[in-house]
């Protein structure tokens, strides 16, 4: 089975030809929502209040209703920042909350959101004895409630072993965001032929910054300006891809909500970006590409 770095062989940017996008747009922007279903049966992805004296406790009712309000309150702040600006995200979403929450499920699929796999239920790869039946599972939930097919992968915490690729392969799967490697879509090789990554982040990432790095509530909108003022520099003579992820507990808390607005209507006053959803990217390369 081959290791990670013998499936992408290396590329310095400075070195590739000219990627140009459509309509005359130079650099391309994608938002992603992570949606996520937290089993209060199990130990919490992520903490926000540890345990009394250090003891893991189940179940973890703090932690668990800091995720729950996030899908009742939080997606709504996020959903109404993203109609209002006319803007399509990807939600990578557990297959499971097009069960659980379909109330949720249903307001992103009225507005166009592409759904892209991330997991049946929130937990790491490494913990599925059968990944492969996990990431068939989640793609079916998916499926059937969108009527589509699963185009792009996020696993759950960017969480893959040297096999998960090839399964996601398998799985009909054509790019993945857990490769954060590059500024532009490169290829990723499979037992089933090539897989594209669409450049994702753990930089403009409201889990990094907020839940890890406990930054105060405006350094989404610091961070990413500069982020995008760089790339959109780099951008004059070959395109690239900025990528901002949040999720629903975090970036739609009342306290921080108002710094991701502000960050869209920045992007947003530079008519050549294009803010546009993980397969429209994949999209456009391949064409640029063929």
């Amino acid at each position: 089975m081959k290791i990670f770095k013998d499936r992408i062989p290396y590329s310095a940017i400075v070195d590739r030809p000219a990627w140009k996008l459509p309509d005359g747009k130079r650099m391309a922007v994608w938002i992603i929502a992570n949606v996520e279903d937290w089993d209060i049966a199990r130990p919490m992805p992520r903490v926000v209040l540890p345990p009394p004296m250090g003891v893991p406790l189940l179940p973890d009712l703090p932690n668990w209703a800091w995720h729950e309000y996030g899908m009742r309150v939080g997606f709504w702040r996020i959903r109404d920042a993203l109609r209002d600006r006319g803007i399509i995200p990807t939600m990578a979403v557990n297959g499971r909350v097009c069960e659980t929450y379909p109330r949720v499920a249903e307001a992103a699929l009225e507005l166009g959101w592409e759904f892209m796999g991330h997991g049946y239920l929130q937990g790491p790869m490494h913990k599925h004895d059968d990944q492969q039946e996990q990431i068939d599972r989640a793609c079916a939930a998916i499926e059937k409630f969108t009527g589509k097919k699963v185009r792009g992968w996020e696993s759950p915490g960017m969480t893959e072993t040297f096999g998960t690729i090839d399964a996601l392969a398998k799985a009909g799967i054509e790019y993945v965001a857990d490769w954060v490697l590059d500024d532009q879509p490169v290829e990723i090789e499979t037992s089933e032929g090539p897989m594209m990554s669409v450049p994702y982040t753990v930089e403009t990432n409201d889990i990094s910054m907020m839940a890890l790095q406990q930054h105060s509530s405006d350094e989404m909108f610091k961070r990413s300006k500069d982020q995008f003022d760089r790339l959109y520099m780099e951008s004059e003579h070959s395109a690239r891809v900025m990528s901002i992820s949040l999720h629903m507990y975090l970036t739609g808390a009342p306290h921080r909500i108002k710094y991701f607005e502000e960050i869209l209507d920045y992007i947003q006053g530079h008519s050549d970006v294009a803010i546009v959803p993980g397969e429209t990217i994949m999209d456009w390369y391949r064409e640029a590409h063929a």
